[in-house]
């Protein structure tokens, strides 16, 4: 039953990010051609924001050593937004080689995870980013930065609300036209996220600049995307069937189902423009590929 709630967006866009931090934590290798097949029948769902792969090392993700075979392959569709993730000038050289128009960077909000994830310190971070985001601006891409541990870090426990602040204004200045802000470990709770949003807003990042990435550790990235969403935030990361986790966070569990996600749009009446049943048939498919459930309770209660 659709019964719209006060205080929320008319729309949402959905960032998928299934195929890229869905997958890049797969023990074992999905071959090509059935990402390729993943993203078509994704598209196909009326999804219109499909994040691609990554341009990292093969060492550092093995699961997406595939980059360009996947994009030389993929019937990329005019209207769809296919962004990969760019980790440094090399990776940036290969997107802009493989005619990609979006790329994404990730950052961190803490030292520890930057250190880990990067080999670099929170500053330091900045200064490998800065060419990558200048460069590709000059080139026409659009640039996303996605700031990882924004609500905790495994390693520093929960994250104050300034310092994500101030790291995300730092990318924004530095180009960065949308940020994501990721509760990576899924420790977030919804009055968590209103004082990270309140926070990012006092140090002059719009809320129309950013976008949220939940992770369910706790069961809780529903109600944290509802609680983002009464601030103002329209574009909502998610992975299909609820695929995903951090490669270099053990905790991190899986993504915000996407239909999961959907469900809820639809109850409250924000469009989103994606078919349901469409995407549910799909995600079950994926998950026949992997050989295992989807974890999405949606793509469980609809495809059982």
């Amino acid at each position: 039953m659709r019964v719209p709630a006060a205080g929320l967006p008319a729309e949402v866009t959905i960032y998928e990010v299934g195929a890229r931090d869905g997958l890049q934590n797969e023990s074992t290798v999905v071959p090509v051609e059935v990402k390729a097949q993943f993203l078509d029948r994704l598209a196909d769902a009326g999804l219109s924001v499909l994040e691609a792969t990554s341009f990292v090392h093969p060492a550092w993700v093995p699961q997406l050593a595939d980059a360009e075979q996947l994009l030389k392959i993929l019937a990329r569709r005019a209207g769809l937004d296919y962004p990969v993730l760019v980790p440094n000038d090399r990776g940036l050289d290969r997107a802009l080689a493989a005619g990609v128009g979006h790329i994404a960077i990730f950052a961190s909000a803490t030292e520890t995870f930057a250190k880990r994830n990067l080999n670099r310190t929170l500053d330091e971070q900045f200064a490998m980013f800065e060419p990558v985001v200048t460069r590709a601006r000059a080139e026409g891409l659009r640039v996303r930065g996605y700031v990882s541990m924004c609500f905790g870090d495994p390693w520093e426990g929960p994250v104050e609300p300034a310092q994500v602040a101030a790291v995300a204004r730092r990318l924004v200045d530095m180009g960065c036209g949308q940020l994501s802000l990721g509760d990576t470990i899924g420790t977030g709770t919804p009055g968590h996220v209103d004082a990270v949003l309140d926070a990012c807003v006092v140090a002059d990042v719009p809320v129309n600049q950013l976008a949220v990435h939940f992770h369910d550790t706790y069961g809780q990235a529903l109600a944290n995307t509802l609680a983002a969403l009464r601030k103002g935030v329209t574009t909502v990361d998610a992975s299909a069937g609820g695929l995903g986790g951090c490669p270099y966070a053990e905790s991190a569990t899986g993504n915000l189902a996407t239909e999961d996600l959907v469900w809820m749009l639809d109850g409250l009446g924000v469009a989103h423009g994606v078919d349901l049943d469409a995407l549910v048939t799909t995600s079950a498919w994926m998950a026949g590929q992997l050989g295992r459930p989807s974890p999405s309770r949606v793509v469980r209660a609809l495809s059982g």
